[in-house]
């Protein structure tokens, strides 16, 4: 089950965050996702690579590095994911849908830059 906190807490049940397990990104913030090519093990579609969205979640509790995890090279780094929402226009700039028409997808911290 997925545990909310708010900022009076330091950590889910009063725990302290070790550094690197406070998200980098917040609800309502604007990010892009990053454009990279790397070799190998990945999780984000291509057709998401530079393209803007907003945050919407913060999924708790972070995660381990999938994309080193992949590898067999995880250090026990722990990162978060967050599900992003998408313009549908923002995607497929000719689509021809209602302007509220969008995808939520989740994305690894490690793809996201803030803008």
């Amino acid at each position: 089950m997925q545990e909310q906190r708010d900022d009076r807490t330091p950590g889910p049940r009063g725990a302290v965050l070790a550094l690197g397990e406070e998200p980098q990104f917040h609800p309502g913030e604007r990010v892009r996702v990053l454009t990279r090519m790397p070799v190998g093990h990945y999780r984000v579609p291509r057709y998401l690579r530079g393209k803007r969205g907003v945050v919407e979640a913060v999924i708790e509790p972070p995660a381990v590095d999938n994309e080193q995890e992949g590898f067999g090279r995880n250090a026990g780094d722990r990162r978060h994911y967050y599900r992003i929402a998408l313009a549908m226009t923002e995607l497929w700039p000719a689509y021809g849908g209602t302007g509220r028409d969008g995808l939520r997808i989740e994305v690894f911290e490690t793809w996201l830059e803030r803008i």
